[in-house]
């Protein structure tokens, strides 16, 4: 190929370029910066210099078209239900590590998709290498490269459906990097993200989870507040009326409260949606005898409550919320 040529296909405005297309079971898209979308329009116009092979249905893929040393490769997300098992799961395991911490990126895209086959599939044979094995989907999620790191993402939630608590040793990392993930502007990496947090609230016990969320509940990113704070919110629920008692109704409405005045949408909602849940649990526990009154039924309110528990701003606050909530019929069961 000429040079002129070659300056000519890097210049393709823009808006000429595609997104990669999607199905219901899994969406291709290419990458080497959208170069696929100027390969196609130069094969066109050229196509006695450029010879492509058909592309092969697998998680990682060389669509083999070259130009000089330009080589653009397909990566096909495959959801977890549609993952074929390995065919030789001992040499899988012997090289996982090795490829996870490759310097080539569609080895590391191999590999990551080994480890959710493995998952699936074979979820014993990786439990001694679970933590190396979380640190190096970590480093993959750190990965700049998008296909790279959705592909860490799709395995991070693969991992919390096999194996639930047995990773919460290994989680804060990996924890961290999700609630950032999810906070992207990019939503093809932000909404499987987000799809990862749900199977994380779902698999690990609330009890171990929610002590790992405090503290972003707190961070000074107010989209990372409000991805943990719905995190938060769908696992306090999990824990049941006598877990949430246990836990300690007043250290959650004094967890609550505050995200009602927070930044974004999200965190007040979800803080909402909790505090219900918490008023809820608390006046089902606080039910009178029914063969006794007692002599001031407005010492065990939700109202006093709130107010013996919060400064009188916050409660006032959280009074109002949850009394419109219960006002126009809303009813959390627990």
């Amino acid at each position: 190929m000429t040079t002129e040529a070659l300056r000519d296909l890097n210049t393709l405005p823009g808006s000429e370029r595609r997104n990669g297309s999607t199905s219901k079971d899994s969406l291709t898209k290419s990458y080497a910066d959208d170069t696929d979308e100027n390969l196609e329009k130069w094969q066109r116009k050229n196509s006695a210099f450029v010879a492509s092979t058909p592309v092969n249905k697998e998680e990682i893929v060389n669509t083999g078209v070259e130009i000089g040393a330009t080589e653009v490769t397909e990566v096909e997300y495959i959801e977890s239900e549609h993952l074929n098992d390995l065919e030789d799961v001992d040499a899988s395991v012997s090289t996982l590590l090795a490829g996870l911490d490759s310097k080539d990126w569609v080895l590391v895209c191999e590999a990551l998709n080994k480890v959710r086959r493995l998952s699936i599939f074979h979820k014993e044979a990786m439990l001694d290498m679970l933590g190396n094995v979380i640190s190096l989907i970590v480093k993959s999620l750190k990965n700049p490269r998008s296909a790279v790191c959705k592909t860490a993402i799709m395995t991070s939630e693969d991992i919390f459906n096999a194996y639930g608590d047995s990773i919460i040793d290994s989680l804060d990392p990996l924890l961290v990097q999700l609630l950032l993930k999810s906070s992207q502007d990019k939503r093809f990496v932000c909404e499987v993200a987000e799809r990862a947090l749900v199977a994380m609230t779902t698999w690990i016990s609330p009890t171990l989870l929610l002590p790992k969320l405090l503290p972003h509940l707190k961070h000074r990113n107010p989209r990372i507040r409000a991805k943990a704070s719905m995190c938060f919110c769908r696992s306090v629920p999990r824990l049941g009326t006598e877990g949430i008692k246990a836990f300690g109704v007043d250290k959650l409405i004094q967890v609550a409260a505050p995200q009602l005045t927070d930044q974004l949408p999200e965190s007040r909602e979800a803080a909402r949606t909790l505090l219900l849940e918490l008023r809820t649990v608390y006046e089902k526990s606080h039910v009178p005898p029914l063969t006794a009154e007692s002599e001031h039924p407005e010492m065990d309110s939700w109202e006093q409550f709130c107010l013996s528990k919060l400064s009188p701003l916050t409660a006032q606050a959280v009074i109002r919320v949850t009394n419109i909530a219960k006002q126009q019929g809303i009813f959390v069961d627990s």
